[in-house]
């Protein structure tokens, strides 16, 4: 009996320390922050895997793409720490100067100064910076601003008016205003990301669900005007649910080859480095379809892996949201959690033939500058406003830094050291 009741004491206590972890205000922050970091680490481990054989045949480094990637991901770790340690109040202030920024750049891929005015696979939203090999995509920076902004808006016009016309006017023009400059580059999977934010940000803010109704006719009319004319996108919504399309036909040959790749896995893949789709037989391998390299190479389990990383980064944000007491907060999270889960959503299920090809990125993962470095900003973004999450700054406070644990450790060996010599 007493062995029996010591057990259930020991069990019984580590329930409490698994709860007190889960409770603890600093949870969030530390959930989505190595969340991120192995997100990252992954992504730059597949770019290099699945970029190699096209990076040797572009320029005759198989390093290529990757050094690049590695690089966008220096930068955006600078710009995720740097976002982190902002305080909220100046989010706020800054929110329209940041949005008409964004909106700036983005007008740019339209003017003659831009190199790349082909724009790239049909959209027109990179704006190639003279002088320099860069290319920058303004619109994924466009979903952090516009998140900061609708978030600010949102939350001062509904502690003020108790009008819903008086909170969606303004916020509706700086929304259709960014859909506006997205769509005429012609990036349909950017707008579809971005009316996810807009959806996330209303709904979060309180809207009455019969003001959804009408948003979502007039959205589903804009697709159908921006789709319906399109001969090649109404190919490719055709080709996705065709099940007589085969890889013979160029509308399907893509994601054709992405399910044999991520199919042919298994549990553990053929080995990381040993996948046949990077050798020119899968377009956009690095991008687009990075998901099929991960499970052609690492198989089922490394598949797994990312799809639980993604809904510990969700479950982290949705945290945020629940604790944290400002609206700003609330809104803003939640048009940045839409923007990051919808995405690896919508580019999950391109891959899995459960939604017809759109060209977004995988979050983190695919190959891709703009997008890793202006969603690692929004994280550094939700990671600030992590930190100030009631009793967050206490509890950072009391915890000694990894510096000081460190030289705390070297300290005490080396002085077991003097003394045992």
């Amino acid at each position: 009996m007493t062995r029996v009741r010591r057990v259930e004491d020991t069990n019984s206590r580590r329930g409490v320390n698994w709860a007190g972890v889960w409770n603890s205000s600093i949870t969030s922050y530390y959930l989505i922050l190595w969340t991120t970091g192995t997100l990252v680490v992954l992504g730059l481990v597949m770019v290099l895997s699945s970029s190699s054989i096209e990076s040797l045949d572009r320029s005759g480094n198989a390093y290529g793409i990757f050094t690049k990637q590695l690089l966008f991901a220096v930068a955006g770790a600078v710009a995720l720490a740097v976002a982190c340690r902002i305080p909220l109040r100046i989010y706020k202030s800054l929110a329209w100067i940041l949005f008409g920024g964004s909106l700036l750049l983005q007008t740019l891929v339209f003017t003659p100064l831009n190199g790349m005015s082909g724009g790239v696979l049909g959209n027109n939203n990179w704006f190639a910076i003279p002088g320099t090999p860069i290319s920058l995509q303004p619109s994924e920076f466009i979903k952090v601003t516009l998140s900061i902004l609708l978030g600010t808006m949102l939350s001062r016009t509904l502690a003020t008016s108790k009008s819903w016309v008086h909170v969606l006017v303004p916020t509706g023009a700086a929304s259709l205003a960014a859909l506006g400059l997205v769509m005429a580059g012609n990036d349909l999977g950017t707008a579809l990301v971005i009316c996810l934010v807009i959806a996330s940000a209303f709904f979060v803010a309180g809207i009455p669900l019969k003001w959804f109704a009408g948003l979502g006719a007039l959205g589903a009319v804009a697709v159908a005007i921006f789709v319906i004319p399109n001969g090649n996108r109404m190919g490719r919504i055709m080709a996705a649910y065709d099940s007589t399309c085969d890889a013979s036909d160029q509308l399907c040959y893509q994601v054709i080859r992405g399910l044999e790749g991520l199919g042919s896995g298994g549990l553990t893949g053929v080995g990381l480095g040993s996948g046949s789709e990077k050798w020119k037989y899968l377009p956009e391998a690095q991008n687009d379809f990075i998901f099929a390299v991960i499970g052609e190479e690492i198989g089922f389990l490394g598949s797994l892996l990312v799809l639980l990383a993604f809904v510990s980064l969700g479950i982290g944000m949705v945290r945020v949201i629940l604790r944290h007491q400002d609206p700003m907060v609330k809104i803003t999270t939640a048009g940045i959690a839409a923007w990051i889960l919808g995405q690896a959503l919508i580019n999950i299920g391109v891959v899995t033939r459960i939604l017809p090809v759109i060209g977004v990125p995988l979050p983190l993962v695919s190959a891709g500058g703009s997008a890793l470095v202006a969603t690692m900003l929004a994280l550094g973004v939700v990671l600030s406003f992590a930190r100030t999450e009631p009793g967050a700054q206490e509890a950072f406070s009391a915890r000694p830094s990894m510096v000081r644990k460190t030289i705390a450790v070297i300290s005490s060996s080396s002085g077991r050291s003097r003394r045992s010599s």
